[in-house]
């Protein structure tokens, strides 16, 4: 098909030196819906069906077709496949059924895909149409020259990039280049929950090998086949790819996304105060935990009348994700409730798979679990889970542990023993890996639970008076997409602590009414895109207030016009740009 000048259509949507082959944008093509005299210019009279139709049309028939596919990964696959041929027609389904589509395009279907990603990646994308960057080793030293080129085939500058090397994606472990979806459906989410425009969006995944025996073994692997760097050469590799990033498009936001644990805080701490960038394992997660957390804890100030300070808090894993929620909660106390950091600190009790992490227990502790590491423990050293939580007797209890069913019967019965009103947050992605289900929780505590899990899980009916109860999901999409819309807009010096805290306040205040009556702690997923609009704004007032906001027009506004700003920059699927 002949290339096109960008004045075929609105001469807002083209540059004068960028030439869109129609063929090959799976952003403009319109598919059945390309008018009539659009067909006559590009000389398909006779060659595609006469009929002319619109979006909704489109949709109708996608979703049909969608919903005929008996697996989740085949319904990955054919979405997939739609939105890299028709990009809009994509997000007007995904917009239009949020719920049903958001654990197809990330968790817990994500997770299949990124498994099967080697098998299904050649049938999934049509010929020269980039959807990311795959970057080895190798690499390095053309850098610039593939940024370039990418620049110069989709026409874009990228707003934000997710960026994995695939080495802890989700519970699943070291997956590789078959991290990739991660970053692909972590940027869909941007898109759909918060109004990014998806042709600024830059998927990459840092192919720098695997140990993961299976995938160098597997004959259809596409990573490459070696063992990962030492960190010597993985930071100074990471380093040189921030560095060609940030050069070519220097107002670029970077979301390190499922790093291994030491290498999540190694990044974070590196780059935080360099670049534009925020770890959502660790600052996300700690960040939408703490909102459901700040949701609860006044639910059972109020109904049993536990003060805050009164909490004992056990997470039961001890990853990047763990330390980050932990770290979230304690500026929290600290900032908000006045808390010094001592008493802060000693509210949270860390568990890994040797059990209590105490100072004395005799293994040498990783930097980021020696903070929290019990030192009034007396010597007595506790493995079990069960004998953890006799030990403490905590009010909250916090899974990032990836332990399917770690929270059986005997703790959660255990937990409701202590409390009015347990607080047992399964945050484990996906489903598979989760601590325990809404069902367990519900059966084991007498119905009292107050529950957020990390995926979806069915509403339950309680059996002696059929009320039906819905469990809270502490899915990182309702933090991710407000943070980085705002970090866009406001274009902050650096996403600060204050910044993160800032938007987990917005989003617990986010819940209405209505959703607190049904025991809801976070906001229903059908307002993502209104709540991902408050949390931008408010991460601009930060920002702002803070005086590293560097967006003009930004600083150039009354706070009470930040949200009226935030939702008309956001963008949304139709064929009339």
């Amino acid at each position: 098909m002949p290339a096109v000048e960008g004045n075929i259509t609105s001469t807002k949507a083209f540059n004068k030196t960028k030439v869109l082959d129609y063929s090959r944008s799976s952003y403009y093509n319109n598919g059945t819906a390309l008018p009539s005299y659009m067909r006559e210019q590009l000389n398909l009279r006779g060659q595609v069906p006469s009929t002319v139709e619109n979006l909704q049309k489109q949709a109708n028939r996608a979703l049909k077709a969608v919903r005929s596919k008996q697996t989740p990964l085949e319904k990955y696959t054919f979405m997939s496949q739609l939105r890299n041929n028709n990009t809009r027609l994509f997000y007007k389904l995904v917009n239009d059924h949020i719920e049903e589509f958001a654990p197809i395009i990330y968790t817990p279907t994500v997770g299949e895909a990124c498994q099967q990603f080697s098998s299904i990646y050649p049938f999934l994308t049509p010929p020269g149409t980039p959807d990311g960057l795959y970057l080895t080793l190798n690499d390095l030293p053309y850098l610039d020259e593939i940024l370039e080129a990418y620049k110069q085939r989709t026409g874009e500058t990228p707003d934000i990039t997710v960026i994995t090397d695939g080495s802890r994606i989700l519970g699943l472990g070291d997956l590789g280049m078959n991290g990739m979806p991660i970053s692909m459906g972590k940027l869909q989410l941007y898109v759909a929950g918060a109004g990014v425009d998806p042709r600024k969006t830059l998927p990459i995944v840092l192919d720098f090998g695997t140990n993961n025996e299976s995938n160098l073994e597997n004959e259809f692997y596409l990573g490459v086949r070696q063992k990962r760097p030492e960190d010597p050469e993985f930071y100074n590799a990471v380093d040189q790819v921030l560095k060609s990033l940030t050069q070519a498009f220097p107002n670029m936001l970077v979301q390190f996304e499922d790093f291994s644990t030491e290498h999540a805080f190694g990044l974070l701490k590196d780059y935080q105060n360099k670049l534009l960038c925020f770890n959502d394992d660790i600052q996300g997660t700690g960040a939408v935990i703490l909102s459901g957390l700040i949701n609860a804890f006044r639910k059972v100030e109020s109904e049993s009348k536990v003060p805050l300070c009164d909490h004992r808090i056990v997470f039961y894993g001890a990853g990047s994700a763990a330390i980050g929620v932990a770290q979230q909660i304690q500026e929290y106390l600290q900032l908000e409730h006045h808390l010094t950091e001592e008493e802060a600190r000693k509210m949270f009790y860390i568990c890994d798979s040797k059990g209590l992490v105490t100072a004395d227990r005799g293994d040498r502790l990783p930097q980021h679990k020696t903070y929290y590491a019990r030192r009034d423990n007396n010597g007595a050293q506790f493995k079990s889970l069960e004998d953890i939580v006799e030990y403490i007797k905590p009010t909250t209890l916090i899974g990032l542990s990836s332990s399917q069913g770690a929270f059986n019967t005997a703790v959660l019965n255990r937990m409701s023993e202590i409390n009015a009103q347990p607080i047992v947050f399964p945050l484990s992605n996906p489903s598979t890996k989760a601590e325990c289900t809404f069902e367990d929780a519900m059966k084991a505590t007498q119905n009292n639970v107050i529950f957020a899990s990390g995926t979806a899980f069915p509403a339950y009916v309680v059996p002696e008076s059929q009320e039906v109860r819905y469990p809270g999901q502490g899915n990182n999409m309702y933090i991710f997409p407000g943070l980085g819309l705002g970090s866009i807009l406001g274009r902050p010096t650096s996403i600060t602590n204050r910044i993160i805290l800032r938007a987990s306040m917005a989003l617990a205040d986010s819940v209405t009414e209505h959703e607190r009556n049904k025991g809801l702690l976070y906001p229903e997923l059908s307002r993502i895109r209104e709540v991902s609009a408050t949390v931008a704004s408010a991460v601009i007032d930060q920002a702002v207030q803070d005086q590293i906001a560097t967006s003009d027009i930004v600083k150039s506004l009354r706070p009470s016009d930040y949200l009226e700003f935030v939702k008309s920059r956001m963008w949304t699927p139709n064929y009339h740009e």
